[in-house]
């Protein structure tokens, strides 16, 4: 999705010459969740000229009450008009920068966050870091009487089937039209391997915009879905005994010569550089892990035999360790991360996989051999031969792994990181006072 670069003037023409009625300011909490002021298009001018100001103690993980008072600075790159009218007219976007009151970056916004960490990037020497994510979803049916989420499915398809199996399709070819409309370049798009699941595929972008996208996709699909009378949800683990949902984080890195991670004399062409990465995201892979999978139910979804990554290895060949590295090489040379998934706050997800990264340019790191087996059938003492490590299985234990270290934690920012610790706690602490339906079908008449 290529990003123009747009004037104040025009934005002010073609909020005129479209009819542009509101204005959505849109940034990101916390937890990931889109935030957003609406303000009539006579506001344009004082938006445009960074005097729009709102209570940021009103969101979760930004400020205390006495010092509520917070700037939005447009970007204007992220211009876009949504293509379906509301009823009062055309509705416009534009994804903001949180700044305190005394116009500094607020820190605790993570999307400022990632821009602090793309710019120590650039005094490494790099010039970009791309990803493409592959963001998956499911589409349950709403009650027809409450207009509330159900757990019933909307088809029994699988990986890439087709109508009349897949009931979603038109639903997901309608999310496609309305991408392309906004300016995505969708590549595929497709049933997913278990009931209801769906995953649509867009261009890779520069980091910062490519969050960006994933925060307008996610507004797009659960928009069209309901059109439908259905429900998107991107729950990691909605349902057991099938796929969870992933976001798998494909990466590149760049410079002022091209793709860092591309060598053509190297072993299969895969740089130094990338090794260097490669074991930055291999040692730091359990300590970030609290970041790419923030809930509960997370956890739900990374367990073996539903094809979700759950052992820390990496391999060209095969599907898996956590880390692949896919076949294509010279400017499309890449390294896929596949355990996030899309619970995962992306600028949070971005800034930490980054700083794993460089810490192992920085540090030479080397990563260890790769796995090209099917780890999912090797046993505990054969994994622990060869090094492999598992992923933390619940979301305390990775919180005890985000606790020790350094990297990860300075990609945060204290604000962030000290918020996200606090409510992760609380959240792991409501989980385990809660008795679910499965101990009681077990316990409650055999003890």
């Amino acid at each position: 999705m290529a990003k123009p670069s747009y004037t104040k003037d025009e934005i002010r023409k073609l909020a005129k010459d479209e009819h542009v009625q509101f204005l959505r300011l849109m940034f990101t909490d916390l937890y990931g969740t889109i935030k957003n002021v609406e303000v009539p298009i006579s506001q344009l001018d004082k938006v445009l000229d960074n005097k729009m100001m709102f209570d940021g103690s009103s969101i979760d993980g930004f400020v205390r009450i006495e010092e509520s008072d917070m700037w939005l600075y447009p970007d204007l790159s992220t211009w876009l008009i949504f293509p379906w009218e509301s009823e009062h007219g055309k509705v416009a976007r534009l994804i903001c920068e949180v700044y305190n009151a005394d116009r500094t970056p607020f820190y605790g916004d993570p999307r400022n966050n990632l821009i602090r960490i793309l710019d120590e990037m650039k005094e490494l020497g790099f010039t970009d870091f791309n990803i493409g994510p592959e963001p998956e979803f499911f589409l349950f049916k709403l009650d027809p009487e409450t207009g509330k989420p159900t757990t019933h499915l909307n088809d029994k398809g699988s990986y890439f089937d087709l109508a009349p199996v897949d009931l979603g399709e038109n639903c997901r070819r309608d999310i496609v039209l309305e991408l392309e409309k906004m300016g995505f370049d969708v590549e595929a798009s497709h049933h997913e391997v278990a009931p209801g699941q769906h995953e649509v595929d867009f261009k890779y972008a520069d980091a910062l915009h490519a969050c960006d996208n994933i925060q307008t996709f996610k507004l797009v699909v659960k928009t069209v879905a309901r059109k439908y009378g259905l429900h998107a949800t991107f729950m990691p683990k909605p349902l057991d005994r099938i796929n969870g949902s992933g976001m798998h984080l494909n990466m590149s890195l760049f410079n002022e010569k091209g793709n860092v991670f591309f060598d053509e004399n190297a072993e299969e062409q895969l740089s130094q550089e990338a090794r260097y990465f490669l074991g930055g995201l291999i040692k730091h892979a359990r300590n970030y892990t609290a970041v790419m999978n923030p809930t509960v139910n997370s956890y739900k979804r990374l367990v073996p035999g539903y094809e979700a990554p759950v052992y820390v290895a990496w391999s060209g060949h095969n599907r898996s360790p956590l880390i692949r590295v896919p076949i294509a090489r010279g400017l499309s040379t890449r390294v896929e991360l596949r355990s996030v998934d899309p619970s995962a706050n992306p600028y949070l997800a971005v800034a930490a996989v980054l700083a794993a990264g460089l810490d192992g340019l920085k540090n030479k790191i080397e990563p260890p051999k790769p796995v090209d087996r099917n780890i999912y059938v090797m046993g505990e003492e054969e994994r622990k031969a060869n090094g492999i490590e598992d992923l933390p299985s619940t979301l305390h234990n990775a919180l005890k792994a985000l606790r020790t270290d350094e990297v990860i934690i300075n990609a945060m920012g204290s604000h962030l990181y000290n918020n996200f610790i606090e409510a992760k706690r609380l959240e792991w602490e409501a989980y385990r006072q809660e008795v679910s339906q499965w101990e009681r079908d077990q316990y409650l008449e055999l003890y």
